[in-house]
């Protein structure tokens, strides 16, 4: 899905802030998830992924030099997996207080807020949300964090959200 430019444009407090971002930082489940688990019989849990949103992640580096960092509150090995599929070099699991992180990831980076967007879509992502430049949620995203979005996808969290946002973001900064 590539985000029609016009339409884009059409909001330019959106476009001044995109093309300030360097870096987009994302959680896992329900942004990149389903928040689905599926279990095997030997009781291994297992996530399913969108590969539009392992293109998103490779597009955003191409043609807009920005980076992806996954941010999740679990410490689960199919993230780690992921991750190096997309070649995400920085991945942070098992975090439980993410704005403490953020302000380490600023300084490791050399950015400043306004740099940095996150999509995100539960209670977990509030306050990362507020101490960012840009944000989005997919359309299935908790209400609370709807009405602190920047953008609200029309795709759900594991169906291409972090894709459409990360479409925004290129066409934006164009």
């Amino acid at each position: 899905m590539v985000i029609d430019k016009k339409l884009a444009e059409k909001n330019s407090h959106l476009k001044s802030k995109a093309e300030k971002i360097k870096l987009v930082i994302t959680d896992v489940d329900g942004v990149l998830t389903d928040t689905g688990i599926y279990y095997s019989p030997s009781g291994e849990a297992m996530k399913r992924y969108s590969i539009r949103d392992g293109m998103g992640v490779e597009r955003l580096r191409k043609y807009a030099d920005v980076e992806t960092i996954i941010i999740t509150g679990e410490n689960s090995g199919t993230v780690k997996s992921r991750a190096e599929k997309l070649k995400i070099t920085q991945v942070y699991l098992g975090v439980k207080d993410k704005e403490a992180l953020l302000e380490e990831i600023k300084k490791k980076n050399q950015l400043s807020s306004e740099n940095i967007a996150y999509i995100g879509d539960d209670s977990n992502d509030y306050d990362i949300m507020k101490l960012v430049g840009l944000t989005a949620t997919p359309s299935d995203g908790m209400s609370f964090i709807k009405e602190i979005s920047d953008y609200v996808c029309e795709a759900k969290g594991g169906y291409g959200a972090f894709r459409e946002f990360a479409e925004l973001i290129i066409s934006l900064k164009q």
